[in-house]
């Protein structure tokens, strides 16, 4: 026991002090794990600052939001449109903030008649003129005036922070306008300047040459070192600035659907065509399936946009067709029924709304109950019916803002494009039929103006069993990703197991310049955030995966880290080595031409090479095809030192000239009226306009923190 007792006491504060550390370890490599930084408190509180300035996390948030709502409206859905809705609002709040600096440097802002200007002037924003706009054309100033001071006054809080963001965006917007007219305004062409382009533009030149094209000397004869190619990324920095990026090199392993998955998929729709063809419940059989988007209305055959379609509207009524392939899926089709109605419809209507969109953040919020909307609705019937003007019950009660400046009209309906109990009240009754009917908008007071054309409508059921990859599928395309990412731990090995999958079908495939902030590759298209963040916790030559992508199995090799700075020596080689190789060549011609003070004497000293002419030669440029990409040529043809003997060899594009100028003249110049060209260049300049953006963000000292948070 004592010899316990003293290895105890010998030792405490040892195991003491290495627990301790291996705590600290377990923390720190938790803290990594989750993405976290002990340094930076884990909090994420700051997506970016610009110029000092932070971007906070909650506040851009708030903009992303309101920005991918804004995009499904008009449409964008599918991968990636929330990673488009974040580099969208970057964007954006960079060039304002940016812009904001330069807006307080000289002075800018927009008082409040200014911004009622704006508002409610000549040229008022186009939503809100369509607004309160009526069926006559005329934009109700007044009225818009008098709805925004009351949502300020008594609106909600959402309804009062809504019109606060609208009135910031415009102010916003007006400030950007001023400042880039105040640049479009201070361009200036020298009168000097165009009087020396003028002069010049009157020069006409005639040269003879001899010529020694760069590809009379093997490439492979020339060698560039890394050294002379760093001495070029050194005097040339700014054409090499980089941002942070990756590049990788990777294996795809499928995990699509197989022949015996397609199998099963028609199995099981097979399985579901008698019900759907003895139902008597359509709705009911086709909710049961899971199928959301029936459309329960008739549609004219030419707006048929189906897979089968013809084959589909031969079909008796009540009978089905199928199963047939539609995209991915296999599909089956029930004749519903078939009825002649008109092609296209002009109506009118007054929308009584149950809800209400935010048009920030694209959430609907109830605004009536149904009894009090139905009621309304039948009063604006009734008013009608008693001598009501249609326009005026259209601006003071729809709540469809897309027809109130039409006074509730849409022109040229076709069928399907409305909701089926709209559509079927509209192509099924009669020119000058009105009534209330009950939508999922709301209660609608229509009135059916006129109709055009006609020809056979059908009302269709259709339902889809997706052809998905099984189990079995995704699990051995997971297996033989798995078993390739074991044995490919380093390049080496990475790259010999490549090619052993060549004979499977597989080969690699490489991705350059990603970029932190990446959601879309070229081969993967939109990717998941994490596989990106993977290949940049990766260090180089380190393999990452396997990581589903899409219907894929990513298996990937990290094969250059750049940071942000400028770009070195492997990736630049590709553009300069043909450069620095043009050069030495031309070292090589001009020490072959030596001193020969004539264009005979470097003829012969290039072995006996023609002397060429060019003729009618300008400083714009030369109408010969042989000197036309030839800048030097062309400015050699110009100077009076080369006027009639041979010039210095000159190192152009494609090799190098010795010129002599034959003749060397002056021409009229039309349209030589400074004054008049100096005031064209500021009109163009003008109609061009300024674009302070690009240059302001170059000069910006921007931080981009997204990648640690998104």
């Amino acid at each position: 026991m004592s010899v316990i007792q003293k290895i105890q006491d010998k030792y405490a504060k040892l195991m003491a002090v290495i627990i301790a550390v291996a705590l600290i370890i377990f923390v720190i490599m938790l803290a990594f794990e989750n993405g976290g930084s002990l340094f930076r408190g884990g909090n994420g509180d700051v997506v970016g600052k610009v110029n000092g300035e932070k971007i906070r996390t909650k506040d851009f948030e708030e903009m992303v939001t309101q920005q991918e709502a804004y995009m499904k409206q008009q449409g964008y859905n599918g991968d990636g449109v929330r990673e488009q809705a974040i580099d969208a609002a970057w964007n954006q709040e960079v060039n304002l903030l940016v812009l904001s600096s330069e807006f307080n440097k000289v002075g800018l802002n927009v008082g409040q008649k200014e911004l009622g200007d704006v508002l409610y002037g000549a040229n008022a924003p186009a939503d809100l003129k369509q607004s309160f706009t009526d069926s006559t054309g005329f934009f109700n100033a007044v009225l818009a005036k008098q709805k925004i001071d009351q949502m300020m006054k008594s609106g909600t809080e959402q309804e009062k922070a809504q019109v606060n963001n609208y009135l910031n965006s415009l102010e916003k917007s007006r400030l950007n306008e001023k400042y880039t007219s105040l640049i479009a305004n201070s361009y200036n062409t020298p009168k000097w300047l165009v009087e020396k382009q003028n002069t010049d533009n009157s020069q006409i030149s005639n040269i003879s040459f001899v010529r020694e094209v760069y590809a009379s000397i093997p490439d492979s004869s020339v060698k560039v070192t890394d050294g002379e190619i760093e001495e070029y990324i050194s005097k040339h920095k700014k054409e090499f600035k980089q941002e942070e990026n990756r590049s990788i090199a990777y294996v795809l392993f499928s995990a699509q659907p197989t022949a015996a998955d397609s199998a099963e998929a028609r199995n099981k729709i097979m399985e579901l065509k008698a019900e759907l063809d003895s139902t008597k419940d359509i709705k009911g059989f086709l909710a049961a399936q899971g199928v959301q988007n029936y459309y329960d209305g008739y549609i004219n055959g030419t707006r048929l946009q189906i897979p089968s379609k013809d084959s589909i509207i031969g079909i008796p009524v009540g009978t089905v067709y199928g199963p047939y392939l539609d995209g991915g899926n296999y599909s089956l089709a029930k004749m519903i029924g078939k009825r002649t109605q008109a092609d296209t419809v002009k109506i009118r209507h007054i929308l009584i709304a149950l809800t209400q969109q935010d048009p920030q953040t694209g959430q609907t919020f109830p605004i009536r109950d149904t009894a009090t909307a139905y009621k309304l609705a039948d009063s604006i019937r009734t008013a009608i019916q008693k001598g009501s003007s249609f326009d005026s019950m259209v601006a003071q009660f729809s709540d469809d803002q897309g027809s109130k400046a039409t006074g509730g009209v849409y022109e040229n309906v076709p069928s399907g494009q409305m909701v089926p109990e709209f559509n079927d009240f509209i192509f099924g009754n009669p020119v000058g039929a009105k009534g209330i009917v009950k939508t999922d908008y709301g209660y609608h007071y229509v009135e059916i103006l006129s109709q055009k054309g006609s020809s056979t409508a059908y009302k269709i059921a259709y339902i889809n069993t997706p052809i998905a990859a099984s189990n079995e599928t995704d699990n051995n395309a997971n297996n033989e990703a798995t078993q390739f990412a074991g044995s490919s731990r380093d390049p080496k090995s990475f790259e010999a197991n490549v090619e052993k999958l060549k004979a499977k079908g597989i080969y690699k495939m490489i991705e350059p310049n990603i970029t932190p902030n990446a959601y879309m590759l070229q081969g993967l298209g939109a990717i998941s955030r994490p596989f990106v963040k993977k290949i940049y916790q990766a260090d180089l030559g380190e393999v990452v995966g396997p990581e589903r992508v899409g219907e894929n199995y990513v298996v990937a090799i990290v094969t250059a880290v750049n940071e942000k700075g400028t770009q070195g020596v492997a990736q630049v080689r590709p553009l300069v080595e043909p450069l620095l190789r043009n050069h030495k060549k031309a070292e090589v011609i001009s020490k072959k031409i030596g001193a020969a003070n004539t264009l005979e004497a470097a003829a012969a000293a290039l072995g006996g090479k023609s002397i060429e002419m060019a003729d009618s030669i300008r400083f714009s440029g030369s109408s010969a095809s042989v000197i036309s990409s030839e800048p030097k040529v062309i400015g050699a043809s110009f100077n009076t030192a080369n006027n009639g003997k041979a010039s210095q060899p000159i190192e152009g594009n494609s090799g190098v000239y010795v010129i002599k100028i034959n003749n060397l003249a002056a021409t009229a110049v039309l349209d030589a009226n400074v004054q008049e060209q100096r005031k064209n260049n500021y009109m163009q300049s003008k109609m061009r306009g300024a674009n302070p953006v690009s240059a302001l963000r170059e000069a910006a000292d921007i931080k981009d923190e997204r990648s640690k948070i998104y």
